[in-house]
């Protein structure tokens, strides 16, 4: 009973990681309905970032501060060069290439100035030896933190889309952009915004997972990047509630599989539970289907 407890512990704290990059994917999916497949470079790049800030004696809250700041811009970038002028054209496809293309450059450009084997990361808040009794088990104290700081973002960020102005717009914006923006609502404003909230999210989710797994390198994106993306499909694009729930159940299933079968299968079976379940229910748990009225 107490090794179930545990991996359920583990599941949930990395899998409430993951739902902070699915809910950075909805963010902009919401407002262009595009998907950044440079994510992951992105998330990387925020741990590296944080990690080279604190080498050079800087203490982690600035660290922190600044490496979020940089992601959030460079994700502003992203949309201005690897996404905006291809939606020009509603037929192109082209912004999964360049988005894909731009995230390899991150990836390349972190190779060549850091080294592309792992670099060890500064414990921030806790250190890997510190653990909280919870229950009876023992549970990590950087694994707790990432909870704690993911589903307090996350009940912020409903919060903020039920209740404020600019939750409204983005809401409009995502249901109708062409008419929200004849309505004189800013849609180029909430388009630029929710890029920068989803670099964050996306450099806070590499931060806070670095400190779990304790190193860095530049493919270190990549499979967190593909698990964000099954947890906001899981749990239904365009919902925080989905989100929370996709990634955390991915979570689980990866670390029960990983304690009970076998650590090798651990992804491969988390995916295809996931997959029977979205033949159920395509549009996720919490999305809703479609209906088009000709």
């Amino acid at each position: 009973m107490n090794f179930f407890l545990q991996l359920l512990f583990a599941g949930v704290c990395v899998g409430a990681a993951y739902a902070l990059i699915a809910m950075g994917l909805s963010l902009t999916f919401w407002t262009t309905k595009t998907l950044n497949f440079g994510q992951g470079s992105i998330l990387m790049l925020g741990a590296v970032a944080v990690t080279a800030l604190m080498a050079a004696g800087l203490s982690a809250l600035p660290a922190v501060t600044l490496a979020l700041l940089g992601t959030g811009i460079l994700m502003l970038v992203v949309e201005r060069v690897a996404i905006r002028p291809l939606l020009r054209s509603d037929e192109s496809m082209g912004w999964v290439v360049s988005t894909l293309g731009l995230g390899f450059f991150v990836q390349g450009f972190v190779a060549k100035f850091f080294g592309s084997q792992a670099i060890s990361v500064p414990s921030i808040i806790f250190d890997s030896m510190s653990f909280v009794s919870i229950a009876g088990v023992q549970v990590s104290a950087q694994s707790l933190s990432v909870l704690v700081v993911s589903a307090a973002l996350m009940v912020g960020m409903e919060v903020f889309l039920r209740t404020s102005a600019w939750g409204r717009a983005v809401r409009a914006v995502a249901h109708d952009g062409a008419a929200a923006s004849l309505a004189g609502g800013p849609v180029r404003k909430v388009v630029m915004i929710s890029f920068i909230a989803s670099g964050v999210l996306a450099g806070l989710a590499g931060v806070l997972l670095s400190q779990i797994n304790g190193t860095v390198d530049p493919a270190f994106g990549f499979n967190l990047m593909v698990f964000g993306f099954v947890a906001a499909v899981f749990g239904g694009m365009g919902s925080v509630l989905g989100a929370m729930v996709g990634g955390v159940t991915l979570g689980v299933i990866e670390k029960l599989v990983g304690g009970y079968v076998s650590s090798s299968i651990e992804s491969a079976m988390a995916f295809a539970i996931l997959m029977v379940i979205l033949v159920w229910r395509p549009q996720g748990l919490f999305g809703q289907a479609e209906i088009n009225k000709v």
